[in-house]
């Protein structure tokens, strides 16, 4: 019996929805009880030196337990930043605790516990911190000038590059046409619906930890890196967690601090940030600076791209990989013969940036989109047209691109063809066209994007038990944050096994019990975890089948396991058959086992098209998003249920992120989104219902056949929506708008090509262009 394609509702679902989730807030665990709350004393400037910190009201106020600062972590290896080149040494190295200098709105200066959680936020005001202000760093662009340092021992902002000696302009000389724009890929805030969470408690020999991660295993080694103390000593739990897209990936400087506290001071802890903390002091993502060059001739061919990435990696470059991945993904679908890709990492007195949905696939797919778009404006040809004349050919896999990326499998051209089909294209075209021929204001636009994107990569474990019930029991490396894991290895652990969804228990999330494991990121559960999950299952019936023989008294190669009634039998006389009780009764241990370990050194590259229909008032700059069509193909898919929803959510933030979400700062580095009063997190009210097709093309690197979901929908809605917005207003001129498309830039945007437009009429009729007489 296969899995595969079978719509079976959530089964984790019935908890969630009655009696509720259990988050690190909710812990109720007889080692937390009378745990102190962590408040953290976090910097009100982006750039100053730390002149002062005096502790003494603080730690003299009743019902503070302690109060600790830098000067406390003296000896602590501070966590090193990934990628850092060989000229920086260790400059751009992040404190726990800054105690010289702080770089950033919400960076921690200091940790009060306190008795009571309502206790902690009076008792952090009574720390005294003195800063001496230094100029602010706002944004790549600054950054790159070096006037003002933030690591003055590395004498400059740039804290990574990479291939920008490789360009070569020749490559742009045979081209017909050559187009060149700044595209700027926003800085925007993850706003998970659970916040960072942490507790912690010592007991004097063991350290144990439960925080709000999407890997266990990756905190608690970074937690015996970063605290001295040996991996074996440290227990991590991750319980239920209410969303993570990347910024969860292992644990963060804060959430060590709070794990050291307990380490410190002998006495449990607990901490769970608010939204306020949220949005200036979890990690960030995108904000990438592109410059986009793209040539080719008339008839449509493109024959040379070339993208350059400046990466905004806030105050510390936590991670190496946002700007490498978006080079190697720079050609998108398009078989492109001259591709040139480099980058620049620079830091700035923003919260530092990280992984988020996509991290550096959805920066990537919007730049080579969004080039493909102004190079069919170029030409005067439909930019669909465009795509279908360049995207690589179904016959060409695994095809290595020019970024050295080996795609296995995809039908690009077919995708965009079943997309435009669904849509109706030519239809929505003449609707548009009727509009602008009546000079309607609520105007038409049209956008689409074809995408490629890579996940998975890597390894993962699981162990299978089957139990004297009959029951399974599943531990798996790969770690939840609402993407349906139990129900999906359920129903593999089913299709192998015969045992019942119901019978079937899932854990995730206890070093203890999972000592060696990867987590959940990249879109890498299913294709990683779920392998090993159905390699283990496929050892655990082979091993069955050798004690049914034995019950049965006939060879292994006669007995059969029926899948769908959970019994074993001789082939051919099903009426001599044995349940899994039965079977596993006999082996004398109470118990089935096994391990193991799905390895694969590919990653696997999952594609599809999008088309977005907006409507753009062309007197407000107001869009309204009227459909979003999708062909997605992951591969194979296991329970359409789960594969849609998480299509949904990226579509959802992909919108969110072209039409509302951007983080600003003032020129002082002050975040200007500390609230969601002021930040512009999406409602379901700003959204279309989606209408989604998929695609099932299987790729050869795992044994299931699937590629990632959970980030496709992102990746491709993104420049789906922004082509589409700038879409409805080209014909007033507009020939491109950054993102976030709010009304008012929308609405200035069409007012500055207006005014273009008008000068250029009067320099063509001999008046002065600026009108004066």
């Amino acid at each position: 019996m296969s899995a595969f394609g079978t719509r079976v509702n959530r089964v984790e679902d019935r908890r969630l929805l009655t009696s509720g989730g259990v988050y690190v807030d909710d812990l109720r665990v007889p080692a937390l009880r009378g745990a102190a709350y962590v408040t953290f004393v976090r910097s009100p400037v982006a750039h100053a030196v730390i002149t002062r910190i005096d502790t003494s009201r603080a730690r003299a106020r009743p019902g503070v337990v302690a109060v600790y600062t830098a000067a406390d972590l003296t000896g602590l290896p501070a966590p090193q930043p990934f990628g850092r080149p060989a000229h920086s040494g260790g400059f751009f190295a992040e404190p726990l605790l800054a105690g010289e200098k702080v770089r950033f709105v919400g960076e921690p200066v200091a940790v009060v516990l306190t008795d009571a959680r309502y206790d902690g936020q009076d008792a952090a005001e009574l720390v005294d911190v003195e800063y001496r202000r230094l100029p602010a760093v706002v944004g790549p662009a600054q950054a790159l000038r070096d006037g003002t340092l933030l690591f003055e021992e590395a004498g400059s902002n740039l804290a990574d590059q990479r291939d920008r000696d490789t360009y070569d302009d020749t490559v742009f000389d045979g081209a017909d046409v050559v187009v060149e724009r700044e595209i700027v890929n926003h800085r925007v805030a993850c706003v998970p619906m659970e916040g960072r969470a942490t507790a912690a408690v010592f007991d004097g020999t063991r350290l144990t930890v439960w925080h709000s991660s999407q890997n266990a295993q990756r905190c608690r080694s970074t937690l015996a890196e970063s605290l001295g103390i040996p991996a074996e000593a440290i227990r991590v739990i991750v319980p239920d967690v209410g969303g993570g897209f990347g910024a969860k990936i292992g644990i963060d400087r804060d959430a060590i601090v709070v794990a050291w506290a307990a380490w410190r001071s002998g006495t449990a802890v607990r901490w769970a940030e608010s939204r306020a903390e949220n949005l200036v002091a979890m990690t960030q993502g995108r904000a990438q600076l592109n410059r986009v060059r793209i040539g080719g001739r008339r008839d449509g061919t493109i024959t040379a791209y070339r993208l350059d990435v400046v990466q905004d990696a806030g105050a510390y470059p936590r991670t190496s990989t946002l700007a490498p991945v978006t080079c190697t993904m720079a050609p998108g679908v398009y078989d492109i013969p001259q591709v040139q890709s480099g980058y620049r990492v620079v830091v700035t007195n923003g919260t530092p940036v990280n992984k988020y949905r996509g991290a550096g696939r959805p920066e990537a797919t919007a730049a080579i989109e969004r080039a493909v778009d102004l190079f069919a404006a170029e030409i005067g040809m439909d930019p669909a047209e465009v795509r279908r004349r360049n995207v690589i050919a179904a016959d060409a896999f695994p095809f290595r691109t020019g970024t050295g990326a080996l795609y296995d499998s995809g039908e690009y051209g077919a995708a965009l063809d079943r997309l435009l089909g669904a849509a109706a294209y030519p239809r929505l075209r003449a609707e548009q066209a009727a509009r602008r021929d009546k000079g309607c204001v609520n105007a038409l636009g049209i956008g689409i994007s074809v995408y490629v994107e890579m996940t998975g990569g890597g390894g993962e474990t699981a162990r299978v038990t089957v139990d004297g019930r009959g029951h399974a029991r599943v531990l798996t490396g790969s770690s939840t944050q609402g993407q349906g894991h139990r129900t999906a290895w359920s129903m593999l652990v089913e299709a192998e096994l015969g045992i019942p969804v119901d019978r079937i228990a899932v854990v995730h999330g206890d070093t203890d019990l999972i000592p060696k494991a990867v987590g959940t990121y990249s879109s890498r559960s299913l294709q990683l975890g779920g392998s090993a999950v159905h390699q283990a299952a496929a050892d655990v019936r082979n091993q069955a089948r050798r004690h049914a023989a034995g019950l049965l008294a006939v060879r292994e190669s006669d007995v059969t396991l029926d899948v769908a009634s959970g019994t074993w039998h001789v082939a051919g006389d099903p009426g001599r058959s044995l349940t899994w009780e039965q079977v596993v009764g006999h082996t004398g241990a109470g118990s089935i086992r096994a391990d193991a370990e799905f390895a694969s050194d590919r990653p696997t590259f999952p594609f599809g098209a999008h088309l977005s229909v907006v409507e753009v008032d062309t007197e407000t700059g107001m869009v309204t998003v009227l459909r979003h069509m999708t062909v997605d193909d992951a591969g194979p898919v296991l329970n359409p249920v789960l594969a849609e929803g998480q299509r949904h959510g990226g579509i959802a933030q992909g919108i969110a992120q072209v039409l509302f979400e951007e983080v600003r700062y003032d020129a002082d580095g002050n975040p200007l989104h500390a609230t969601l009063a002021d930040y512009g997190a999406v409602a379901a009210a700003d959204l279309p219902d989606f209408e989604l097709e998929a695609g099932e093309t299987p790729t050869d690197v795992n044994p299931l056949g699937v590629k990632g979901i959970g980030e496709a929908g992102t990746i491709g809605s993104i420049p789906a929506v922004q082509n589409a917005v700038i879409d409805a207003v080209a014909h007033l001129g507009v020939r491109h708008i950054d993102m976030p498309m709010t009304p008012d830039r929308v609405w200035a945007a069409i007012g500055e090509a207006g005014a273009e437009r008008r000068s250029r009429r009067r320099t063509a009729n001999g008046s002065p262009a600026d009108g004066s007489v």
